[in-house]
C-alpha cells in the first residue's frame, strides 16, 4: 500500500505566483490549480507567494482557486530587476516557512528562478514534470526529454526541499470542484537581513514575436496542410501577420518547401498547446492530432466534411479555402483599419 511522504518540513507547499503583470494570466491561474491537485496528492496544505505590489483585484482573483493565502514578499525596485536576488528571497522566504516543496511554472521567469532557488535551499530540482503520483517511497514524477521521444521519471524522498516546474502545456486554469472559495489573506514578508541586487539585471523585457517565437510556445496558431496551395499559403503568412500569430505547417506542407522544420507541428515535428489553433485545410492525420490535442480551443476549416479534423475540434466549417480567406484577410483588414484587430 502506497504511504503519504513523509518529511522534516512541517510547512505548506509554495506554489509561486508573477504578480508583476497586473493580471492574473493563465500560467498562474494553471499553477493555482496544480498546487491544489499537488497538495492532495501530498496529503498537505498549500498556499501561494509572489512579490508585493499586486492590485487587491488581482490578489481577490486567486479566491476561486482555493487560496487563503499568500505571502507577499517586500522588496525594492531594484530587486524586481534582479533574478539573483528574487531567488535568494524566495528561498530565504521558503526556508523560514519550513515549505518542503516549491511549485513553480516552467516559463522564462520560473526557468530561470528555479535552480537559482534550488541551490540556495539547497534542495531538489525536476523540471518541466509533465504528470506525478504518489509512490511508496515518494513523489514520482515525470517529463519528456529527448525531443520529447522518451519518459523519464525520478522519485523524491521528501528528505531534502523539492524545487519543481510544471511544463506550461499541462497547466490547466480550470477551477476544481473541490475548490472552496475563500477570502485571501495578504501576508507581507521582509527578510530579516538586507538582500543586494545581484551582479546581472534585467535591462529591457521584450515581448515574443509571434512570427519568430518557437511554436511549442506559441499563443495563437494559425497552420495550414494540403488543402492549401501556394497562393493560398501566401495568403496565409499575410493572415498570421495582420492577427499577430504564429504559422504552423503539417509534414506534407514541410515537405514541398514551403516553411522550414521548425515550423512543422505533429509528434514528427513540434508539439503545441496554444490557447486557439486554426486548423486551415488539414485533414487530420493521427500524428498532426497527436501534436495538438493540448490546444485548449481548435477550430478547422477543410473541403472534406469526413476529414477526421472535425471529430478533434471545438469548431469546424466545410469551405473551400480559396474562397474563405480573401474574405477572411478582408475582415481582418477593415478591423485592423478601425482599430479593432
Amino acid at each position: 500500500m502506497a504511504q503519504r511522504i513523509s518529511t522534516r518540513l512541517p510547512g505548506e507547499i509554495l506554489v509561486f505566483v508573477d504578480l508583476s503583470g497586473g493580471e492574473l494570466d493563465e500560467g498562474a491561474r494553471g499553477s493555482l490549480s496544480e498546487a491544489s491537485r499537488l497538495a492532495g496528492t501530498l496529503g498537505r496544505g498549500w498556499s501561494a507567494i509572489g512579490f508585493a505590489g499586486a492590485e487587491a483585484e488581482l490578489v481577490e482573483g486567486m479566491a476561486p482557486y482555493g487560496v487563503s493565502k499568500i505571502t507577499l514578499i517586500e522588496s525594492t525596485p531594484e530587486i524586481a530587476e534582479s533574478l539573483e536576488a528574487q531567488g535568494r528571497l524566495l528561498a530565504m522566504a521558503a526556508s523560514e516557512l519550513g515549505a518542503p516543496l516549491v511549485l513553480l511554472p516552467h516559463n522564462d521567469l520560473g526557468g530561470s528562478l528555479a535552480p537559482l532557488l534550488t541551490s540556495q535551499l539547497q534542495g531538489a530540482l525536476f523540471t518541466e514534470a509533465i504528470s506525478y503520483r504518489e509512490h511508496e517511497a515518494g513523489l514520482k514524477m515525470s517529463r519528456r526529454i529527448l525531443g520529447e521521444q522518451v519518459a523519464e521519471t525520478k522519485v523524491w524522498d521528501g528528505a531534502v526541499p523539492l524545487v519543481l516546474t510544471m511544463n506550461p502545456r499541462v497547466l490547466s486554469a480550470v477551477v476544481l470542484p473541490a475548490m472552496r472559495r475563500g477570502e485571501v489573506r495578504l501576508d507581507p514578508w521582509r527578510p530579516s537581513t538586507p538582500v543586494e541586487a545581484g551582479s546581472s539585471r534585467i535591462l529591457e523585457r521584450i515581448p515574443p514575436d509571434p512570427q519568430t517565437v518557437d511554436v511549442s510556445e506559441a499563443e495563437v496558431m494559425v497552420s495550414v496542410g494540403l488543402g492549401c496551395d501556394k497562393a493560398t499559403f501566401e495568403q496565409v503568412r499575410e493572415l498570421t501577420r495582420l492577427l499577430n500569430a504564429s504559422l504552423g505547417v503539417t509534414r506534407p506542407v514541410y515537405d514541398l518547401g514551403f516553411a522550414p522544420f521548425e515550423r512543422m507541428v505533429g509528434q514528427t515535428g513540434r508539439t503545441v498547446a496554444p490557447r486557439f489553433y486554426l486548423a486551415l485545410g488539414i485533414s487530420g492525420s493521427m500524428h498532426h492530432l497527436g501534436g495538438i490535442k493540448d490546444s485548449k480551443k481548435i477550430v478547422a476549416v477543410n473541403l472534406d466534411s469526413k476529414a477526421p479534423i472535425f471529430p478533434n475540434s471545438d469548431e469546424g466549417f466545410v469551405a473551400d479555402l480559396r474562397h474563405v480567406l480573401p474574405l477572411l484577410l478582408e475582415r481582418v483588414k477593415s478591423a485592423a483599419e478601425r482599430g479593432a484587430a
